[in-house]
């Protein structure tokens, strides 16, 4: 019998699970009717940088023509802001492009890829998709254990690429300079260890590793950054990596021509100068993340201590549940059972206002809960 187009596709490929986004407010709303925020998905609740709003609308009007296919302009100014040369960086359509290009540039079936339990979904997604074996190492108190990971890496001869995020996504932990530089002294050096740093801004963590900085000792490491967070130009995908030549040169290979349009690189190019965007966006999350950790604990919430612009709560086994009752009272965060989570939500820092709503919110549907667990016992 014939096969069928669907049987001709890989079973590791058929078996990947689709990475869920969190839902739209435009959603929200037309389905419930009702006024809603978003607070899942991490995006900068400040907007924009006015510099980079300035440059969309003047790189608007060319676009009849091709983007800069090499984003040249984009990445000598990335260069020299980091002090590497031109060829040591690579512009992707936001860190998600890069992640998968690692992965198809060095895992095959018989290789190995490592990550941790309880992080950035796409990780996984990538090493699987390359159908190659994926290790995942638990967690200890929601944050990634770098000497367990190395011996995973150790312990697993074809392994060929680690992912790990710092801070990390969703539980907002980090880990810091001595303890990397230990893990990087483990890993051989043909495994290459990729470092996404999409929430580096907002880690306020005093020993905080500096990954340019150890690229120049370990040239096995490749760095990511993203415009999407601090920058907030989170619709415009715009990420990079900061890595060795030849890594960089086989990506390039791979990735889709134009993968950058031209008024995304405006945008990126204009943020890179306004300072006083990027400070201010630091500044009201540091302030608002402290008050909100503040109002959920309060709450009798258990959050986890955060270096990002998000927090993690442990909620128990009712989580889901709770996320249904905010949903429908215009709240919208995020749930992580798809990533293995079940217990647990993601909450992003809003402005005030949003998160003065969601603190209320919760305070009113965690009452609510609590009247009807009495009524039960009675």
């Amino acid at each position: 019998m014939a096969n069928t187009i669907e049987d001709l596709i890989p079973e590791y490929i058929r078996g990947l699970p689709a990475y869920i986004p969190g839902r739209p407010i435009e959603e929200v709303e037309r389905e419930l009717k009702i006024y809603a925020i978003k607070l899942a998905s991490n995006e900068n609740p400040i907007g924009p940088s006015p510099k980079a709003v300035e440059a969309v609308k003047h790189a608007v009007a060319d676009a009849n023509r091709y983007p800069d296919g090499g984003t040249h302009l984009l990445r000598a100014k990335l260069a020299r802001q980091h002090g590497v040369t031109m060829d040591q960086i690579f512009v992707g359509l936001g860190s998600s492009e890069i992640i998968d290009l690692t992965a198809r540039i060095l895992l095959s079936r018989g290789k190995t890829g490592v990550t941790s339990h309880g992080s950035y979904a796409p990780f996984s997604l990538a090493i699987r998709a390359s159908g190659a074996d994926l290790v995942r190492v638990p967690q200890q108190d929601f944050a990634f254990d770098l000497r367990a990971i190395a011996d995973a890496v150790l312990a697993n001869r074809e392994t060929r690429l680690v992912y790990l995020a710092n801070p990390n996504n969703p539980t907002g932990t980090a880990f810091g300079a001595a303890e990397f530089q230990e893990f990087l002294r483990r890993v051989p050096a043909d495994v290459l260890v990729v470092l996404d740093e999409a929430y580096i801004h907002y880690a306020d963590r005093p020993d905080m590793p500096d990954s340019v900085e150890l690229f120049r000792e370990h040239k096995n490491l490749l760095t990511l950054r993203t415009f999407s967070k601090a920058y907030g130009l989170a619709g415009l995908r715009v990420g990079y990596g900061i890595g060795d030549t030849p890594i960089l040169e086989a990506m390039n290979k791979l990735r889709t021509p134009f993968n950058l349009t031209g008024v995304s690189q405006a945008a990126a190019i204009a943020a890179l100068d306004d300072d006083e965007h990027v400070n201010r966006s630091i500044r009201e999350n540091a302030a608002e993340r402290t008050r909100l950790t503040r109002g959920l604990t309060e709450l009798g919430l258990r959050p986890v201590r955060s270096h990002a612009n998000f927090i993690f709560i442990d909620i128990g086994p009712d989580a889901q549940e709770l996320y249904n009752e905010l949903l429908h009272e215009g709240v919208i965060v995020r749930p992580l059972g798809w990533m293995g989570m079940p217990e647990a939500m993601r909450v992003s820092v809003g402005i005030a206002e949003e998160n003065d709503k969601l603190l209320a919110v919760m305070s009113r549907v965690l009452a609510k809960r609590e009247g009807k667990s009495e009524l039960t016992t009675r």
